[in-house]
């Protein structure tokens, strides 16, 4: 126990986590005012929630006092982002407890982690006849778990910037990104502006086009996130077409690197379109969404518009890993449904909300494969591997190339799992792409059309602790439990 002192910060650890506590506690608070207007049968139910949530908060503060001047490691980061995403998700689960909305505990931490990795995979089988408060507070998951609760704390309370940079890279993707300015909590704090504009914009455009405040709110915290999660059972279907481009074209910027949308702001848009990643990743929506609206044009009766609009709406939905869906695509053509498992695999942009392996890491491991073949041709040739004009090292190349084998190795070792509990291949593969990928619909019994209510309980911890593992990137969780982790 004393070298475990000697190795970690348990004054800084559990002061941050009672941070995140008062934070998850002012969400709730939010959503108190919503049940007071909208849902008074839940007004109890989240007013325990956010007694209990507060207080565990305030004791963390009192009893382990934190400053600046704390000596705090790598490990404390790591721990603090690990323990800060369990404990957030495990007081998620009092609103749905208490209202009586899920009735076992495995199940509500299954959603509540869905939530908050911004997944969108649910359990419950009728949506529109859970209180209007309880599927606030649902969508408010989103959108916290959406930019990071670590990165929200860092914003507010930038006396922590001595580990601003150690907490910030084990939360969010360590894959190159698009810089800004050298001062990390600027940056920061220019991200979550440009959230919130995101999430304002939408919810107006949302309103305009007949939707009541509430469900513009929850649809544009689920959009921007990348969540996933509706107030109706037919998710995004049941709403008009117009909504449905809104939605469309939120779920492409929040899919693209946040640092672009800033350089947007900023008036820098040639740094944009010069920017590879966003080419790949707007190529990519493109060229898929055409072929695959080609075929439904041809093989399902649709016309020219709504084969456009369904074939876009799940490509972007699937890749950005929203999760949002107008049409149960288990019943196109073979062809369309392989592209859409292909981009539930490959997700958004770096420093988006998105989940999945990244765009960028898919794009920077052909670039390297190309340049490979070419020296194969010519082995005399000397040419450094380049991203945005910038030189990729050789170790940043074997990280990348490494994540993509750890994510596919993970992948088939879960669906191994999950066929353990029963499942045909192609839900338990449909499961774990959806979940490590924070995609919401799978494929076979977990598809658009069906939910995650029929998984077994253990099957349902499994895949949760998979979406966590996804929304870290893996090796944030992996770290913890390698033995040389532990070691002085």
């Amino acid at each position: 126990m004393s070298n475990i002192r000697r190795l970690l910060n348990f004054r800084f650890i559990l002061h941050f986590i009672g941070l995140t506590l008062l934070f998850e506690g002012v969400f709730m608070l939010l959503d108190l005012l919503i049940c007071s207007i909208y849902d008074t049968e839940s007004t109890l139910a989240v007013a325990k929630s956010l007694l209990i949530t507060v207080s565990a908060g305030f004791l963390l503060l009192f009893f382990f006092k934190a400053n600046s001047e704390d000596n705090t490691t790598v490990r404390d980061s790591f721990i603090i982002v690990f323990l800060s995403w369990l404990v957030l998700s495990l007081f998620g689960t009092l609103p749905f407890l208490f209202s009586d909305s899920i009735h076992n505990l495995t199940d509500a931490i299954f959603e509540s982690v869905s939530g908050f990795t911004t997944t969108g995979s649910s359990i419950l089988t009728d949506i529109e006849s859970i209180p209007r408060g309880i599927l606030f507070w649902r969508s408010e998951t989103h959108w916290i778990g959406g930019m990071g609760i670590i990165v929200l704390v860092l914003a507010v309370f930038p006396h922590f910037r001595v580990n601003a940079m150690q907490l910030f890279g084990a939360e969010t993707s360590a894959v190159v990104f698009e810089k800004l300015k050298p001062r990390l909590i600027q940056n920061v704090k220019r991200i979550w502006f440009i959230y919130l504009v995101l999430t304002l914009t939408e919810t107006i455009l949302l309103y305009l086009g007949g939707m009541d405040v509430l469900d513009s709110l929850s649809h544009a915290f689920g959009t921007v996130a990348t969540g996933g999660f509706s107030t109706r059972n037919a998710s995004i279907a049941a709403f008009s077409p117009y909504i449905q481009y809104v939605v469309l074209l939120f779920m492409i910027l929040s899919g693209i690197n946040f640092a672009l949308h800033y350089l947007a702001f900023t008036g820098n848009f040639k740094r944009i379109f010069r920017n590879e990643e966003f080419r790949f990743y707007i190529g990519l929506i493109v060229a898929v969404g055409l072929l695959i609206a080609f075929y439904l044009y041809m093989n399902m009766d649709y016309s020219v518009e709504k084969a456009f609009r369904f074939s876009f709406f799940q490509v972007v939905s699937i890749i950005t890993c929203t999760g949002y869906s107008t049409a149960d695509y288990q019943v196109w053509p073979y062809l369309p449904v392989l592209f859409i498992f292909l981009l539930m695999l490959i997700g958004g942009c770096a420093g988006s909300t998105s989940g999945g392996i990244k765009v960028v890491r898919i794009w920077i491991a052909i670039k390297r494969i190309r340049l490979q073949v070419k020296q194969l041709i010519h082995p005399s040739m000397i040419r450094p591997l380049k991203y945005n004009e910038l030189i990729i090292e050789t170790n940043h190349q074997n990280l990348i190339f490494s994540y993509i084998l750890l994510y596919l190795a993970v992948f088939f070792i879960g669906t191994f799992i999950m066929s353990l509990f029963g499942l045909d291949i192609k839900t338990a593969a449909g499961s774990v792409a959806t979940t490590m990928g924070g995609v919401g619909p799978g494929f076979g019994n977990v598809g658009p059309a069906d939910n995650f209510a029929a998984i077994p309980q253990l099957g349902k911890m499994f895949l949760a602790m998979l979406m966590v593992l996804g929304r870290l990137e893996i090796f944030t969780v992996l770290i913890i439990f390698t033995p040389s982790f532990w070691r002085i």
